[in-house]
């Protein structure tokens, strides 16, 4: 069996508040293999998002250790977590965080032109195609819905082909049904590429359509589920896309 593509080993956060220490998350240990569709579930003060950020190597654990594509994060300096980041991670965020002065084309253009790499607008317009949007290129996300500018979020976070996508709360914006279509869109996009998707949300609807499922409560694993929902099929995954308000 193959390395985990990430591994937390009795990895916990403890903060200081006005009444003592406040323990956001407990030690906790967490393997996730290269390929897997993992959800976080758990209600608001649960530890989902700080569990996310550990992994991204954005908050310093209290206690463990986190291993991602190889690196060890929390050895790592500002300088080698940006270029672990860069290389190995894609990030989407409930309020999108798009840059409203580019085009569609150019916020998804410019995470790769930051790495140096050539040929950053083909490939920016290939991603937008894949999602449904290449007709709306040249639009700013002001004249998008919000299911279109979380679609060009998603098509960002591909840019660099990060083996693994970090998404925090992507539907959270949406409405229900928006909701069901920009996660279904996730899980094909990161079925054809083979990338790992960990997928934080408070819903628990939208979190059975992942194949592996941990809730969290009170900061400690209460749940770790397979679920008997098989990946949807990549047939028609553009089509999906473009049904998405």
């Amino acid at each position: 069996m193959s390395e985990p593509i990430i591994r937390l080993s009795a990895v916990s956060k403890t903060v200081p508040s006005t009444e003592g220490p406040l323990t956001i998350l407990h030690p906790l240990d967490l393997d996730v293999a290269a390929g897997d569709i993992l959800a976080v579930v758990g209600p608001s003060g649960s530890g989902k998002s700080t569990l996310l950020g550990l992994i991204a190597g954005l908050d310093e654990p209290t206690t463990g250790t986190i291993e991602v594509d190889g690196s060890l994060v929390t050895a790592l300096g500002e300088d080698a977590l940006a270029r672990l980041r860069s290389a190995s991670l894609g990030f989407i965020f409930q309020s999108f965080h798009l840059i409203p002065s580019l085009t569609a084309l150019e916020n998804v253009s410019l995470p790769i032109e930051i790495t140096g790499r050539r040929g950053a607008t083909a490939r920016a317009a290939e991603l937008l195609d894949q999602v449904g949007l290449g007709s709306r290129r040249t639009h700013y996300p002001s004249q998008l819905s919000g299911g279109e500018q979380q679609r060009v979020a998603i098509a960002r976070a591909f840019a660099n082909d990060p083996p693994i996508l970090l998404a925090d709360e992507p539907t959270g914006n949406l409405d229900t049904a928006t909701g069901h279509q920009v996660i279904d869109l996730l899980l094909r996009l990161n079925e054809s590429r083979g990338t790992t998707l960990v997928l934080v949300t408070h819903d628990r609807e939208l979190a059975a359509l992942a194949p592996r499922r941990i809730a969290l409560e009170g900061g400690q694993v209460v749940e770790d589920t397979a679920s008997r929902a098989q990946s949807p099929s990549l047939d028609g995954a553009v089509e999906i896309a473009g049904d998405v308000a």
